[in-house]
């Protein structure tokens, strides 16, 4: 309990002090206009307020993620509390509010245009093949996983695949309406379900005193399977995102002023943070030791583990409400997925999306794959997703990276994160079935030797770039003040 408790303490004190450091080096403009107002579009371009971007932003980052792959993370015993907390402070924040940031500076553009500006025109190619395919892959489990989830709470009197078209039919209206009119009007209602179901499970496994293991050196991962790489890939959202990366400039184009930013991308992924370490807490503790766990993974997956622990810890009615809360979030975040997909396909290929049908044309085709997608077994999609998640955190970091080197500023706070998950994300995709299948050793000296040249790679493009001296922002001198 103490360990789940100071875990807790260290997120929120995060915040309050790396998050002002992290805010201080990229240094805040607040008399410059945002995007919200120089590029007003009242489609994705609009101004809303703090409380309402930082609701949405919560909403679109805090998938299935910070629950599923925490609660599959607990296999690895309470280091799991390690790396969430460190890795949402140091690495996933810092991410996050860079991201933002960074766009917010750059016309809210999406991260394969501020790849190409950083990193070169190849890495805009590259990047916007990943994003788009992360962000399929997203929009995909998080249609299947919710109505797993949704079947299983209704004992199975609706359809399965009544369900998934149900769902289909709100990504569909949310992808192509202006952001005002669905996600931004409904998301109050579904943050409030959401923190039902994460309060009220923590505040049960405290008030219960379930044993929540702590962490011990005999303790620390009871498991067999090798930390390095696997528990950096297995939890993701609730640590470290690139999935993150691909939704911060949705909320880039509606932020009102820079000042805000810290609350809402560094802020509510450190609340991310604190979910992850609820529904790996409840792991832990609910289903008689790793054994157990494992058995109740092996049985009904995550989403089995969220209905049995909703309804152990609130009863019928509460986890009931809880489930729904869980429910809410992997469709508010598949929502803002198939968005932000259709937002980096017009900007690559310079469409307006003022107009509806202008919306559909690029919107219908990813639904058709999204749905073909969903014939494919779940535990397939989650491990490949995974690996394109992270590596979609790993270049955004190195775009933050190259914009404070740029900026003559400390970009060590995003090298450091941006080597490990490097050495990481590599180490796993040669070592894993999905990958290359070499041995751990061999993926080890694989990933390093990569790690090291990608580094190197980096320096010298960053000091040319400046030397050049590359804009770091747009240009908005017929802006002075935010209207």
């Amino acid at each position: 309990m103490f360990t789940f408790l100071g875990g807790i303490i260290l997120l929120i004190i995060g915040y309050f002090t790396y998050g002002k450091f992290v805010e201080k080096v990229f240094g805040v403009k607040e008399a410059r206009t945002t995007p919200a107002y120089t590029h007003k579009d009242d489609v994705d371009y609009l101004p809303m307020n703090t409380k309402k971007n930082s609701l949405i932003q919560l909403l679109n980052i805090a998938g299935v993620g910070p629950i599923f792959g925490p609660i599959m993370g607990a296999l690895y015993g309470p280091v799991a509390f390690i790396w969430i907390v460190v890795g949402c402070i140091f690495a996933g924040a810092v991410h996050d509010y860079l991201t933002g940031m960074i766009s917010i500076r750059n016309r809210g553009a999406h991260l394969p245009e501020l790849a190409g500006k950083f990193l070169g025109k190849f890495m805009k190619h590259v990047v916007n093949a990943f994003a788009i395919l992360l962000l399929l892959l997203v929009g995909t489990v998080f249609v299947t996983s919710p109505a797993d989830l949704l079947y299983n709470l209704m004992d199975g009197w609706m359809g399965l695949g009544i369900i998934l078209g149900v769902i289909f039919l709100y990504y569909v209206l949310a992808t192509i309406l202006p952001i005002d009119k669905i996600i931004g009007r409904f998301y109050p209602i579904f943050g409030l379900l959401l923190l039902i179901s994460a309060v009220g499970v923590g505040v049960r496994l405290i008030w219960t005193g379930a044993p929540i293991p702590e962490l011990t050196l005999q303790n620390m991962h009871p498991g067999h399977a090798p930390i390095f790489p696997l528990l950096f890939l297995t939890i993701s959202c609730g640590a470290l995102s690139g999935f993150h990366a691909t939704q911060t400039p949705i909320i880039s184009r509606t932020t009102e002023r820079e000042g805000q930013g810290r609350k809402i991308f560094y802020g509510m992924m450190i609340a991310e943070g604190i979910i992850a370490m609820i529904w790996a807490a409840a792991a832990m503790s609910l289903f008689d030791g790793y054994s157990g766990l494992n058995d109740m993974l092996a049985n009904g997956g995550p989403a089995g583990i969220v209905s049995k622990a909703s309804t152990l810890m609130l009863g019928s009615v509460g986890g009931t409400l809880a489930i729904l809360g869980v429910i809410i979030l992997p469709i508010t975040s598949g929502d803002t997925a198939f968005r932000s997909a259709r937002m980096i396909i017009a900007d690559y290929f310079n469409l307006s999306q003022r107009k509806i049908m202008s919306r559909l044309w690029i919107a219908i085709p990813m639904f058709v794959i999204s749905f073909a997608l969903t014939k494919i077994d779940f535990t397939l999609l989650w491990r490949y997703f995974s690996w394109a998640n992270q590596s979609t955190a790993v270049i955004a970091l190195w775009v933050g990276a190259m914009y404070l080197f740029i900026a003559k500023k400390n970009y060590w706070i995003a090298i450091i994160p941006g080597i490990f998950m490097t050495m990481a994300t590599m180490t796993y995709i040669f070592n894993a079935g999905i990958g290359f299948g070499l041995s751990l050793n061999v993926s080890y000296v694989i990933g390093a030797v990569i790690t090291v040249a990608i580094t190197v790679i980096f320096f010298i493009a960053a000091n040319k770039a400046r030397a050049k001296e590359v804009p770091l922002e747009e240009d908005i001198s017929g802006w002075n003040s935010v209207a």
